[in-house]
């Protein structure tokens, strides 16, 4: 069954148009926690904590799990759609990879005795902040599979790959939100 294409009046795609407003709206979201972060940590009773060296290995993981996704839309713009679900899997193991190493870096910081509390704010932003981006990267992990499904099932042709491109950018969109957290805990942790 072809797939249908609806523009908005500026001629935006319309599944476009909704990814960028969703993609705005996790900056918006991500912006408040940051800056609530900082006001927060200005007002003192603040816990220091090492950062998790996991953190270090997730963001290796997230960017190379950018660079297979890249990989993947090339693939299919080229119209070679076995290399491109073969890239999309090698973008769903990197990004499980990634979620392992988040569940690492809780570990390493429930070793440092730095837990989810009201009596804790430091800690507590910590796994908010990596929890919602967890949440994310599973969001991003099952437009994946779906992306995949469709390129294993002749569901998407070179002509028409929306679907390939608008979940790259998704992904790399959480890559770059990921990189954005990561240097901005670094900093602030």
């Amino acid at each position: 069954m072809p797939t249908i294409n609806v523009t908005t009046e500026s001629g935006m795609n319309a599944k476009k148009f909704a990814l960028w407003l969703f993609i705005v709206s996790i900056v918006m979201i991500f912006a408040s926690l940051t800056s609530a972060f900082l006001v927060r940590r200005a007002e003192g009773n603040w816990i220091i904590y090492d950062l998790p060296s996991a953190l270090w290995i997730s963001s290796f993981i997230i960017v190379l799990s950018s660079a297979s996704m890249h990989w993947a839309y090339v693939a299919a713009k080229k119209n070679n759609f076995p290399t491109a679900g073969k890239a999309i899997v090698v973008t769903l193991l990197l990004g499980l990879s990634f979620g392992y190493t988040q569940f690492m870096a809780w570990s390493e910081l429930v070793d440092q005795k730095v837990f989810f509390a009201f009596a804790n704010p430091g800690g507590s932003f910590f796994y908010v902040l990596t929890g919602l981006h967890a949440f994310h990267i599973i969001t991003g992990l099952l437009y994946l599979l779906v992306t995949w499904y469709k390129v294993n099932n002749n569901k998407i042709s070179s002509k028409n790959i929306i679907q390939v491109e608008m979940c790259a950018t998704f992904w790399h969109f959480l890559g770059v939100l990921w990189l954005y957290l990561f240097v901005f805990l670094f900093m602030y942790h």
